[in-house]
């Protein structure tokens, strides 16, 4: 048992019960398995492996699976269960980064070898991790420790989210060069930030957002230059009580995706540059959790229950299809660690997903046809 170790394949070989789409159901373990956060990338090696997190004997380590032979390796070996690591990749993708309790750790992915990158202050709560696109920098955000006045379970209901918000805690945005370890505070404010996202082509562009509920948050999606420390508001509200979020970047580096809700609860996902220019934004008439694409040329939203399926649009003649069904996901998404999370293959051919549709979460790749029209329509 440990680091190293091969697990034999779990994989299943299925078609969808609505759409008939091949699909391969990658794990199936008694235990939670996900992919990384649908904002991150987790195929390697030429695409021929993928990352993701298992809750196995009781403890909770990084995995990756070999898509031509279906062999798991464990990368850690952990002696707890956690309920995120917040995994990133490398640009080279030759290292892994995660947390571990204080420690920030990167993994040699040939090796598996650890190194401790950085150990936060007792007093801070650390949040997401992700590299600078010139590979030079680890970027993340560290906020004010209000535990002991706030009961807060963000992982399993979103528990004291808004007390957190109205409570604004002192939050900071860091750097940290990955050869001297230096680091650098690049932006600080009193408000609860977390979703770090740096820019995959452009290494000074970070989003970041302003966290709480989204009707009632002062304004959720924030532009960040790394070279000047200056922020700016992306996509600004049209609307009391508008909701916007899940924001995440698109492969040219530059177009910034997201979802939302007018406050009539109309749906729509949308793109925009980082800076407020081409906005484009479409509307949809049921709910969902997240939105995502490579480009404004296929989006995949998750229908929340009763709808339980992933919905697609695709481009056509300067407009967009009608909805479609790509294939039923009948995720609960009860906790994070259940949540579908939709995200395209870096060449969208596929679509990775987890649900707990048999109790426990597991990852599934189905596959996604060039056209609109070998899809049926979505009907509410």
């Amino acid at each position: 048992m440990g680091k190293g170790k091969e697990w034999k394949p779990e994989w299943k070989r299925l078609n969808d019960r609505i759409t008939g789409l091949p699909t391969v159901q990658l794990t199936n373990y008694t235990g939670h398995s996900h992919h990384l956060y649908f904002t991150e990338n987790g195929w390697y090696d030429n695409d021929r492996r993928l990352l993701f997190v298992s809750d196995r004997n009781n403890k909770t380590d990084l995995f990756s699976i070999d898509i031509q032979t279906g062999v798991i390796t464990q990368l850690t070996d952990h002696h707890k269960t956690y309920g995120s690591l917040s995994p990133c990749l490398h640009p080279d993708q030759k290292t892994l980064f995660f947390r571990r309790d204080h420690e920030i750790i990167a993994l040699d992915l040939a090796t598996l070898k650890e190194e401790l990158i950085h150990e936060k202050p007792d007093s801070l709560l650390g949040g997401n991790l992700n590299c600078t696109a010139d590979g030079k920098y680890l970027i993340t955000c560290q906020r004010e420790d209000l535990s002991k006045k706030i009961h807060t379970d963000l992982g399993n209901g979103y528990i004291g989210h808004r007390e957190l918000m109205e409570a604004r805690p002192e939050s900071q945005i860091i750097k940290i060069d990955l050869v001297t370890k230096e680091v650098t505070e690049i932006y600080q404010e009193e408000n609860f930030i977390t979703h770090i996202n740096t820019s995959p082509t452009r290494p000074e562009l970070i989003t970041f957002c302003h966290e709480g509920p989204w009707q009632l948050v002062d304004h959720r999606i924030w532009g960040l230059n790394l070279e000047t420390g200056e922020a700016w508001k992306i996509r600004t509200r049209k609307e009391d009580q508008e909701m916007v979020g899940h924001e995440y970047w698109y492969q040219d580096g530059e177009t910034i995706g997201y979802h939302g809700f007018r406050q009539d609860r109309t749906g729509f996902f949308g793109k925009i540059k980082f800076d407020n220019t081409a906005e484009e934004e479409v509307e949809f008439q049921f709910v969902n959790w997240h939105a995502f694409s490579n480009y404004f040329e296929k989006i995949i939203v998750d229908g929340r229950a009763p709808l339980n399926n992933l919905i697609i649009w695709y481009r056509e003649d300067g407009g967009f299809s009608q909805p479609k069904v790509l294939c039923e996901h009948r995720c609960s998404f009860h906790v994070q660690k259940v949540h579908a999370h939709p995200r395209f293959t870096p060449d969208g051919s596929k679509l990775l997903y987890t649900s707990d549709r048999n109790g426990y979460a597991n990852l599934y790749l189905v596959d996604v046809p060039e056209n609109a029209s070998e899809l049926p329509d979505f009907a509410e």
